[in-house]
């Protein structure tokens, strides 16, 4: 019981620190309504030349748009920033598991994560991802935050943003990305450096083929999350992830 509530006692005051730490520290999110974004957090720490080319939501293709929310945050119309029905999941998986190989950001929280917060994994870092994503939720529109998001992820060493990934990975601009392209792209977010090849790995495959699936038979949210799941790697698989 002394453990317990000692546990609780320290992450209340971790929330606390982060919050009062938050009024002083968080980046004015209303500049983020309109124009492009010139370099990211992520972007400030590459040691090598990066590729990166800001493009308007409209000229990036509805299937890699539709993709991405499919294959990494199938609730992000729903949730304003958090999605605490994939956060107790999460919690409940690494539980089994006995380790905390499952995460459960959303495209918010990963925007929150690459604009302004480190490749460090402690605490305080996802404590802060979810309030800058509460706060993003509020002053931003969902479409702004996927144009942000597909522009600034990451596809591979030193390639951000939707449209240097369609070049590097198929020579083509990112408003061309067929059915198959899309899921490709959206299936390798988790590790691009390590999924990112040709042929793919066994289980993007597998994430490829049911995001394709719902690409091209789309089915309600609610629907496509009780009949299906997008395809998890293994522990294994996500060792070393970023």
């Amino acid at each position: 019981m002394t453990s317990s509530l000692s546990l609780k006692k320290r992450l209340s005051i971790g929330i606390l620190i982060v919050f009062l730490l938050s009024l002083f520290f968080v980046p004015y999110i209303p500049s983020l309504r309109s124009g492009s974004i010139k370099k990211t957090s992520y972007m400030k720490q590459e040691e090598h030349p990066f590729s990166y080319s800001w493009i308007p939501l409209s000229n990036i293709s509805k299937n890699l748009q539709q993709a991405v929310v499919i294959a990494e945050d199938s609730r992000f119309y729903q949730h304003r920033g958090v999605d605490y029905e994939e956060m107790k999941h999460a919690f409940f998986r690494n539980v089994n598991r006995r380790s905390f190989s499952h995460g459960f950001s959303t495209i918010t929280m990963q925007v929150a994560r690459n604009l302004y917060l480190s490749r460090d994994k402690y605490v305080w870092r996802k404590l802060a991802e979810i309030w800058i994503a509460w706060k993003m939720e509020y002053f931003l529109s969902k479409d702004r935050i996927l144009e942000i998001y597909l522009n600034i992820a990451e596809w591979g060493k030193g390639i951000y943003g939707a449209e240097a990934a369609a070049h590097y990975y198929f020579k083509k601009t990112a408003s061309d990305l067929t059915v198959s392209e899309a899921a490709f792209l959206a299936s390798i977010l988790p590790s691009p450096k390590k999924w990112g090849r040709f042929p793919p790995p066994r289980h993007v495959t597998k994430r490829m083929r049911f995001i394709e699936r719902r690409l091209i038979a789309p089915l309600p949210t609610q629907e496509l999350l009780e009949s299906e799941t997008v395809q998890e790697p293994s522990p294994q698989d996500l060792e070393n992830i970023y």
